[in-house]
């Protein structure tokens, strides 16, 4: 009888434990899909979405689950125009497909939510017309990619060979600067940022992040450009339309030669996400919309690793200098940013910015100058003024201390 009793009991507790696991699942299953922060962020973008809410809401509820998240990325952060115009249809197919990318290729399988989110999910860059490129896009640039061993081969492959799939060329008598990729495709032209596009698109069609970056005004006052960096092995890289290698370029002299202080001659990248600055449109300047991240100071910093890295000739030799605003400061290493040139006669050979406060003590402005040769410094004094110094340079390295006030 006590066996008896002994083999209920565990059946009772058995039967017990499969009814708490059961009601484990239903609770885990009635868990809110998102945070408080995040739903609010949700709410807060289908309140701006006028009638077409009801397209939104139906894109979340149709998404499968595990593209919900990344629908609701897509929604709590696209623009109003998108919001109040966007189809259920179209978001759903971006998401499908992306995802689709993210499972055939390793390189894309391995990324972070936040980065497959923000620089390969999104179906737009800057403001250009909503084209639906994802599914074309993934058909075209799949076969140059299928036999790549990892992201930087993929990267190669595309930009040596996007002209030849898309068949647009470099022309400012294309229609406009913002244009979509399907626009560049049917003049069979296109500028820098409608390349740019074109780039970013192919590359994420195939899982890279990928975004635009540019500057609205190079310092040496000769326009604006507009480029595209890729995201390998943890860090950013440049790249283009008609590519050198990686982080090389004609344009990384006049990149690394921005002014941090002034935001109209800053270099910037695109975002998807919302970010407290706003990318600059030189096409359509009341533009506000499109999330940017300032990363003015990376290009500054390839530049001088690329004059560092330069072979000096023999009769060569770098310069280091630092501005201090007197020499009073400089015993604490308040240093300002200032333009500094470099002038032989009547020549200006050279200019770049000095490091600020907040820059590593071991940051100098680097110029390369013939030996024992003299050269007259320019700089600003702070007053809106500009002075100047008459150096002579040696046989080694040296330091160049400036001063914008005297003692």
């Amino acid at each position: 009888m006590r066996l008896k009793c002994k083999k209920d009991y565990f059946c009772g507790m058995r039967k017990m434990y499969t009814v708490l696991v059961m009601i484990l699942v239903v609770l885990s299953s009635c868990q809110p899909e998102f945070t408080k922060e995040e739903q609010a962020q949700l709410e807060q973008a289908l309140s701006k979405a006028g009638g077409n809410k009801v397209e939104l809401e139906k894109a979340l509820e149709q998404a499968p689950e595990a593209h919900r998240k990344a629908v609701w990325f897509l929604i709590a952060n696209m623009p109003e125009r998108d919001l109040t115009s966007l189809t259920a249809d179209f978001i759903l197919e971006n998401t499908k497909v992306a995802y689709q990318a993210r499972e055939q290729f390793a390189w894309c399988k391995s990324l972070p939510d936040s980065l497959f989110f923000n620089d390969v999910l999104p179906y737009v860059s800057l403001n250009e017309r909503r084209d639906n490129w994802r599914q074309d896009f993934l058909d075209r640039f799949t076969p140059l990619v299928a036999d790549c061993a990892n992201g930087f081969d993929v990267v190669d492959s595309v930009t040596q060979n996007i002209n030849e799939v898309v068949k647009v060329e470099y022309n400012t008598k294309r229609r406009k600067a913002d244009q979509s990729p399907y626009e560049s495709m049917e003049q069979g032209m296109a500028s820098c940022t409608g390349l740019s596009v074109l780039l970013t698109d192919a590359l994420r069609a195939v899982g890279i992040p990928a975004r635009i970056a540019g500057t609205p005004l190079w310092t040496n006052m000769r326009g604006n450009h507009s480029w595209v960096e890729v995201y390998l092995d943890g860090e950013w890289y440049f790249t283009e339309y008609y590519p050198d290698e990686l982080n090389k370029s004609w344009f990384l002299a006049d990149a690394g030669k921005a002014d941090p202080e002034n935001p109209i001659h800053g270099i910037y990248a695109t975002s998807f996400k919302k970010t407290d600055l706003s990318y600059p449109c030189v096409w359509d300047e009341s533009i506000e919309y499109i999330p940017a991240v300032n990363v003015t100071d990376r290009y500054i910093r390839l530049y001088q690793e690329q004059v560092m890295n330069t072979a000096l000739e023999a009769d060569e030799l770098m310069v280091d200098f630092v501005v201090y605003k007197n020499e009073d400061t400089a015993k604490g290493d308040n240093r300002v940013s200032d333009r500094v040139e470099v002038w032989q006669g009547d020549k200006n050979i050279d200019f770049g910015y000095s490091p600020s406060t907040i820059d590593d003590l071991n940051k100098f402005l680097k110029f390369k100058l013939k030996k024992n040769s003299d050269y007259t410094i320019r700089y600003a004094d702070g007053k809106g003024g500009q002075l100047e110094e008459k150096i002579k340079t040696g046989e080694k390295a040296e330091l160049v201390k400036l001063y914008q006030e005297s003692l």
